[in-house]
């Protein structure tokens, strides 16, 4: 990391578990300070006292817009943003649980949102700030019991990638970041084989060397995911025989 990141102030929303615990560890042990978000209090605060540098801990529902506005009026200045905040059920359209599918929108999807709906104003205003947002392979197409979660990451990644449009000449970065498989609490609920999984580690790892380049985004494995950007090129009577569910 670049010495003009040492002392920067960046914001970890979903940094209790998984991924964003293992970012909040990376960047806080290359001195960065950080701001850590997710609904456990507990959770947080463990994870502060173990890091090199001082953190700070604001919980927050990113499902509670009053919540969201509490939380960044508390986090105060802030260098970057990223969100990792999400959740997960393997479903098919045929086992179709309305709750989970509406929670899985409400925080991976519209959680992101009321987040940005205060952080990019205050970017945009002062003409700095980096946001990075998590989209997933499984957000380029439609796949198998993927209802609702699949949905949830192909709306942030299109959402990302407008703000990136838009704001790509001014001084706000935006960035995606987007990982297939990750070996967290979410995907043991998997009954299937994971291919190309990844630890918390390796994807934080993937995360830092995006947010040091200029890259918009990056998907990772590179195999898995060229795999997954191919299938935007196969046309529909080709796609849905091959990754369609066999009856």
């Amino acid at each position: 990391m670049t010495t003009d990141w040492i002392g920067k102030r960046y914001w970890i929303i979903g940094a209790s578990e998984g991924i964003g615990r293992a970012l909040a560890e990376r960047l806080g042990a290359l001195g960065v300070n950080l701001v850590l978000s997710a609904r456990s209090e507990d959770r947080l605060k463990d994870l502060a006292a173990s890091l090199p540098r001082k953190a700070d801990v604001v919980p927050v529902d990113v499902t509670d817009a009053a919540a969201v506005k509490a939380a960044v009026e508390a986090v105060g200045e802030i260098d970057g943003v990223i969100y990792v905040s999400g959740t997960y059920w393997p479903m098919t359209a045929g086992d179709w649980n309305a709750e989970q599918v509406e929670t899985m929108l409400d925080v991976n999807l519209m959680g992101a949102a009321r987040v940005l709906g205060h952080v990019v104003p205050w970017f945009v205003a002062r003409d700095r700030g980096h946001i990075v947002l998590t989209g997933s392979l499984a957000g380029y197409r439609g796949l198998p019991g993927a209802i609702g979660y699949g949905a949830s990451k192909a709306g942030l990644m299109s959402l990302g990638e407008s703000l990136q449009v838009d704001l790509r000449s001014t001084g706000v970065k935006v960035q995606i970041a987007s990982p297939g498989f990750v070996k967290t609490r979410l995907t043991d609920k998997n009954d299937f084989k994971m291919p190309f999984i990844m630890s918390p580690e390796d994807v934080a790892h993937e995360y830092v060397e995006l947010m040091m380049s200029d890259a918009m985004s990056r998907s990772f494995p590179t195999l898995f995911s060229w795999i997954m950007r191919l299938s935007q090129l196969l046309p529909d009577w080709l796609y849905f025989p091959l990754f369609g569910r066999k009856s």
